[in-house]
């Protein structure tokens, strides 16, 4: 999965769903757009419709602290990472790659 498509589909996110155009990296969401905790569980469904994959109630949890773009691309990452992972260990699938 390449950081540089995982980056475009959640930029494209933020203007199809939150109306949040162009945000930088590491512009800190809540300040610079009032991104709020409900955009948040949005943003999570948004995630798991781009993954094609279910989040854990635990996965969800670790997300409530992000606050800017990369931290979103990290997080996805580290989702990707962790399930390929367990794949190794037969019992998760690792998440799709992505075109861009």
């Amino acid at each position: 999965m390449e950081r540089d498509a995982i980056k475009a589909a959640i930029i494209r996110i933020f203007d199809e769903k939150f109306e949040i155009v162009g945000p930088s990296a590491d512009d800190n969401l809540r300040d610079a757009y009032e991104f709020d905790s409900i955009d948040a569980v949005e943003l999570l469904h948004e995630i798991e419709i781009l993954l094609d994959t279910r989040l854990t109630q635990a996965e969800k949890k670790n997300a409530m602290e992000i606050r800017t773009i990369n931290q979103i691309l990290d997080y996805i990452e580290d989702l990707a990472r962790d399930r390929c992972l367990s794949k190794s260990s037969g019992s998760e699938q690792c998440l799709p790659t992505m075109e861009p």
